[in-house]
């Protein structure tokens, strides 16, 4: 709850991603939810993006066989770039996602043809950056110079088990900076506006990944907002109505009204498909001029292998 406003901010103003066709559009942006244990949160966007995913699927949070596992698994979701739970995994799937991408982009880009050109993003919070994971992936990030690598960092400093301050005082912000990364700090998890720039200061820094710094409250809205006690707890009828309250949101369960579809359709939907197109229109003109790498090109994003690999 307390990082929606920055996926929020991502997702309608920046990720292009296109729900119609999901995987299929080899140059979409990825997001990955490293702090898996928030994926309701990814759940309610897949679904009001427009991914095959529907709201009875949203009703079945944490139910066997649907579609909303307690933590997002790739291939089982539509709409999910990697299975994330244990921390930092996520992170890591993200470094080699961007690494894929400047490997590609190196390999088939040709003069104005940047038919490899997106960025990849990750949500993550305190717990992710604790891991050894992560630390030695960030690391490798940084001296790669993966500059279409944005991390927004979830900073709540709130653990399951209190205060991240019990186990964990280092300066998250100077080791990313030792690493090689751009530093940014929004002040306020709530700010739309800050969030935003934040994000565009990190697209324009294209020489070195950049770590956006989000102070938030965890659980923000219910009565417990702010402690390790609202760490995935039911929030009960009570606390269901305080937020609410908080929230100033007076529809019933699982009621989304018009104008929130129809904002996420004028955005995220509107924004994929017009991307998706002029890439197509692109790829087109570039299989003309370089039909042996395009014909490469679309050849290993369908799994086939090259004629000395199978031979191998």
């Amino acid at each position: 709850m307390g990082a929606a406003p920055m996926a929020y901010v991502l997702w309608s103003k920046f990720l292009n991603v296109n729900p119609k066709t999901g995987r299929d559009w080899t140059n979409r942006e990825r997001f990955v939810l490293s702090a898996g244990h928030g994926s309701a949160m990814l759940y309610s966007l897949l679904h009001l993006a427009g991914y095959n995913f529907s709201i009875e699927e949203l009703k079945n949070f944490r139910q066997l066989d649907s579609l909303a596992p307690g933590h997002p698994e790739v291939h089982h979701t539509e709409g999910v770039e990697a299975t994330t739970g244990p921390f930092g995994q996520g992170f890591a799937n993200a470094v080699g996602m961007a690494m894929a991408e400047a490997h590609l982009a190196a390999t088939y880009n040709k003069g104005k043809f940047n038919i490899v050109d997106h960025f990849t993003y990750i949500l993550c919070g305190d717990g992710d950056l604790m891991e050894g994971g992560s630390q030695e992936a960030a690391s490798l990030a940084g001296h790669l110079k993966l500059g279409k690598l944005i991390a927004l960092y979830d900073s709540n400093e709130i653990s399951l088990d209190g205060p991240t301050s019990k186990a964990f005082t280092e300066n998250v912000g100077q080791r990313f900076e030792a690493y090689g990364w751009q530093l940014i700090l929004v002040k306020d998890g709530n700010d739309l506006e800050e969030i935003a720039k934040a994000i565009e200061a990190a697209q324009a820094e294209t020489t070195k990944p950049t770590s956006i710094e989000v102070k938030t409250v965890i659980g923000y809205g219910p009565p417990d907002e702010g402690t390790s006690g609202v760490h995935g707890a039911l929030l009960g009828d009570e606390g269901i109505k305080h937020t609410k309250s908080v929230y100033e949101w007076p529809h019933a369960a699982f009621e989304v009204p018009e104008e929130v579809y129809n904002r996420f359709r004028e955005t995220i939907q509107a924004r994929g498909c017009s991307a998706e197109s002029e890439w197509n229109f692109l790829f087109t003109d570039y299989a003309k001029q370089f039909p042996e790498l395009a014909e490469q090109y679309k050849s290993a994003f369908a799994g086939v292998l090259v004629k000395h690999l199978k031979e191998f």
